[in-house]
């Protein structure tokens, strides 16, 4: 516990220190755009570590709340990943298209539970889950997002399983056109 308090003490000065140097970087560009804030990110980013620290399941914690009514699992991989296969009741929410408009539409109580995994939560399945480097697991850019937009009820399915082994269900998304 200890070690991992000043993990984080660690993380939050480099966060901070990163924001600075970068803030005075844009600064000296002279290219201001309004709608870019990489400062208010940083902040976000570490205020979601934060957040996100307690909130990794096990996979039997993960099928647990599942199927706790109005729960949302939601999977941001691309649309052709997520057709291949996904866990059985998924949404998809493509990790691009997360936006103000589509997540209002998509999930638009922000006190749902929203349970959310990645590529990289899957071994033994490359071709509907390939793994991405470590520091680019898609979890941690839809964590952060969600946070973002003011959803606090996000919890991520943490371990790396070994697909063939996995007690949860998957599933491809029906065909188009096909009944």
């Amino acid at each position: 516990m200890k070690n991992r308090r000043k993990y984080w003490v660690v993380v939050s000065i480099l966060i901070i220190l990163s924001m600075l140097i970068l803030a005075r970087a844009q600064e000296r560009s002279g290219i201001a755009n309004p709608n870019i804030d990489m400062k208010g990110y940083l902040r976000i980013a570490s205020e979601a570590a934060r957040h996100r620290e307690s909130r990794r399941l096990t996979e039997e914690e993960f099928i647990r709340m599942s199927k706790e009514p109005g729960t949302i699992i939601l999977d941001t991989r691309s649309k052709s990943l997520f057709d291949l296969l996904h866990i059985k009741g998924a949404i998809n929410l493509s990790f691009p298209d997360i936006a103000v408009e589509s997540l209002k539409n998509t999930i638009p109580d922000k006190n749902t539970i929203i349970l959310i995994y990645c590529n990289n939560n899957f071994r033994g399945a490359l071709r509907p889950f390939p793994t991405k480097s470590e520091t680019a697991a898609l979890n941690i850019p839809t964590y952060i997002a969600l946070y973002n937009y003011g959803y606090r009820n996000i919890y991520e399915l943490g371990p790396l399983f070994d697909f063939t082994k996995s007690r949860l269900v998957f599933e491809p998304s029906p065909v188009s056109g096909s009944q």
